[in-house]
């Protein structure tokens, strides 16, 4: 009789990345009560203790989780960013590319924003955190030093400008079909209001 996959032994060519994709599939498809380092050994056809060669409880890999969102959405912000655009445009396609990864990852980017992490992982996550909103607080920096946008602190106006973005994506997280996190058109709009503000002109 074949064994139950519990009982196979440790044997996976890449079983962070298979246990990273597992999770990532049942955040998207169940949330995250439905996560289980047991559940997903199982899927990957390995023995329930195999995970802990990589994560020691459910939540180091729920950390690596945010992690790994962490740098895909650092490299979609660089993908889009043009130091050589205007301001108005380079912060457009910078908040493109960010609701974009918001419309397809949501759950992923509410475990990356809004979970508590474990204190051992606090560096990592701050280091995540600079690499998508530090590019954007350089780009107010900079527009700052030419005066583009008010003076200020630039960390408060980032800050802002992160809310707005965040709010938004959290807002059509839940209607795919309503895309005016991803239309241009909308985009452009709301990034319009931000540098110009609502008083009439």
């Amino acid at each position: 009789m074949r064994p139950m996959p519990e009982s196979r032994p440790y044997h996976h060519g890449d079983l962070r990345s298979a246990l990273l994709a597992g999770a990532e599939r049942t955040l998207r498809e169940k949330g995250v009560g439905a996560l289980s380092l047991r559940e997903l050994a199982r899927e990957a056809g390995v023995s329930h203790a195999a995970p802990g060669r990589h994560f020691k409880d459910k939540q180091a890999l729920l950390d690596a989780l945010a992690l790994s969102g962490y740098d895909r959405l650092a490299r979609a912000l660089d993908s889009a960013d043009d130091p050589a655009l205007p301001l108005q445009p380079r912060l457009t396609a910078l908040a493109r590319a960010y609701l974009g990864f918001a419309a397809d990852h949501a759950e992923l980017l509410e475990l990356m924003y809004a979970r508590k992490h474990d204190p051992e992982s606090a560096e990592l996550m701050a280091d995540g955190v600079e690499r998508t909103v530090g590019l954007i607080g350089r780009v107010v920096a900079e527009a700052q030093a030419r005066g583009e946008i008010v003076e200020g602190d630039p960390e408060h106006l980032t800050i802002a400008i992160g809310a707005v973005l965040h709010g938004l994506a959290t807002f059509t997280a839940g209607d795919k079909s309503a895309a005016y996190a991803s239309q241009h058109g909308g985009v452009e709009e709301l990034v319009h209001l931000l540098l110009h503000g609502l008083k009439p002109r």
